[in-house]
């Protein structure tokens, strides 16, 4: 590790947003991996970045509303976890109305579908667990259309134009276009709420 090294991956962290959530081999494109995992440790001790848990690091954001740092952000922690192991991961349907405003019920557990075994995290006072799924069973798209995907399933097919705009307005132009592309081969009725969802403002 030398100083260019460290500079590199303290002016890459920069950039991100405040709440960013990162593993050790978002750096290796800077140096090898040990000399990252010993950047990370060192900004750590510096205040400048916080470790969630091993191996995994945020850019906490500082509340003024709560006047301190805010906790991590589950839902990025979660997908860091499971870039972190390789593995495959998608919210379960309740958690995926929880992350996208469609239920007002405060949850201490947030669960989710992954190809790697079955895990438990604690952060703060939220749990994360890892539900074990085959490859073969977790659906063939990106993390946020099977967010979508799994919402819809679990409210069914009497989903209502409320939900439908909720999710609307969750979703970049980009994201929708990709969602509407992905989910091609859906069920019938699935892909018609997200047609739904994917329509241009009148």
């Amino acid at each position: 590790m030398n100083n260019s090294e460290m500079n590199l991956i303290r002016n890459k962290i920069m950039k991100m947003p405040n709440g960013s959530v990162f593993i050790i081999s978002d750096f290796t494109d800077i140096t090898e991996y040990e000399n990252a995992k010993k950047c990370l440790l060192r900004l750590e001790k510096e205040g400048f970045i916080r470790r969630v848990i091993r191996g995994i690091y945020d850019k906490p954001y500082f509340s003024t509303t709560l006047n301190e740092y805010a906790s991590p952000n589950i839902e990025e922690v979660a997908i860091a976890i499971a870039r972190n192991f390789n593995w495959k991961t998608s919210p379960t349907g309740l958690t995926a109305l929880n992350l996208l405003g469609l239920s007002t019920q405060i949850t201490s557990g947030y669960e989710f579908y992954s190809s790697g075994q079955y895990k438990i995290y604690e952060i703060g006072k939220t749990t994360i667990y890892f539900k074990h799924k085959s490859s073969k069973e977790l659906l063939d798209l990106s993390y946020k259309s099977s967010l979508v995907v799994n919402a819809i399933k679990e409210i069914g097919p009497s989903i209502d134009e409320r939900s439908i705009g909720l999710i609307k307005k969750r979703l970049s132009i980009k994201e929708k276009n990709n969602l509407l592309h992905e989910t091609s081969n859906v069920t019938k009725w699935i892909y018609e709420v997200i047609k739904k969802i994917c329509s241009k403002e009148e």
